[in-house]
């Protein structure tokens, strides 16, 4: 055989070789941590975990709760966790939200920040918590997340402290009942009445807001209408809106209104949402929420 012919024969074998060992391996992705936890509607797990999977899917939760979505697997996660928590306030569960680095132990990131109480803004609004801190679950076998009993027989505040648990547990995908250690599972269900006629999701306490301001929430109120006022600094009412609620006049449904100021400062202010009497047309059942009010347009 020639010369040429043999360096043309030798050239692509040459370039496979190259192909085929020159690149090195593939480069797997970083997992990252956990994101937040989605509906808890998602199918539950059946085998024995220590924390809730986060879901995949971006989705509100039963009181529009957290709707951070997961990122696939190979690409970055977020580097934090939205978690809702549900203190007290007059004897009334009343959420709210805390956003930490992520983690996949949610259910103890929830727990530890619900034991911890409200912020300064929180506690001046009225918000408390009932339980203590060292309250851990012990394992999520086929939806029911098991932990220590946090009330006792002669506990008046017993089974407010529990419904807190409850509620904050059953926001991630894999948890949709609750066992003490003394007693049968539990969800959200088995604690009627332990929540006020409206409760507000979204802004929450202390949030500095922009216009407009989309309020969302839970409400059981007369003809399902929901009615929202923001005051500025000085008491003044600034912007006013009324909703429709999903359900209303004996179930609970949820609403969205949408409002809007003009003020020429950043100032303190308060969003007031509230249900119009049907007897004398004033306002009951109203929840205050205090907000700082970015200068409107």
């Amino acid at each position: 055989m020639s010369r040429p012919r043999a360096a043309r024969l030798a050239a692509p074998v040459l370039v496979a070789a190259l192909l085929a060992g020159g690149c090195g391996p593939a480069r797997s992705g970083d997992l990252g941590p956990a994101p937040v936890a989605g509906p808890s509607s998602a199918p539950p797990v059946r085998s024995p975990s220590p924390e809730p999977v986060p879901s995949r899917q971006a989705a509100p939760s039963a009181t529009g709760g957290p709707v951070r979505p997961s990122a696939p697997a190979g690409v970055r996660q977020p580097a934090t966790v939205t978690v809702e928590l549900w203190f007290v306030r007059s004897g009334r569960l009343v959420p709210t939200r805390r956003t930490r680095p992520a983690t996949v132990a949610t259910s103890r990131l929830a727990l530890t920040e619900l034991a911890a109480g409200p912020t300064p803004a929180e506690a001046a609004a009225g918000l408390t918590t009932l339980l203590s801190a060292g309250v851990e679950v012990t394992r999520i076998t086929d939806g029911v997340a098991v932990l220590p009993s946090v009330a006792s027989a002669d506990d008046p505040a017993g089974r407010l402290r529990e419904a807190q648990v409850v509620w904050t547990l059953t926001q991630f995908p894999t948890v949709r009942q609750v066992r003490f250690a003394d007693g049968a599972p539990r969800g959200r269900a088995d604690y009627p009445g332990v929540l006020p006629p409206i409760v507000v999701t979204a802004p929450g306490v202390g949030a500095r807001v922009d216009a407009p301001l989309t309020v969302t929430g839970t409400a059981d109120v007369f003809e399902a209408t929901v009615s929202v006022r923001v005051l500025d600094a000085a008491g003044r009412e600034v912007a006013t809106g009324f909703g429709t609620a999903s359900c209303g006049s004996g179930c609970r449904g949820t609403y969205r209104v949408v409002v809007g100021w003009r003020t020429a400062r950043e100032q303190r202010g308060t969003v007031e949402v509230y249900e119009v009497s049907a007897r004398d047309g004033s306002r009951i059942n109203t929840v205050a929420v205090p907000v700082v009010l970015a200068p409107g347009p």
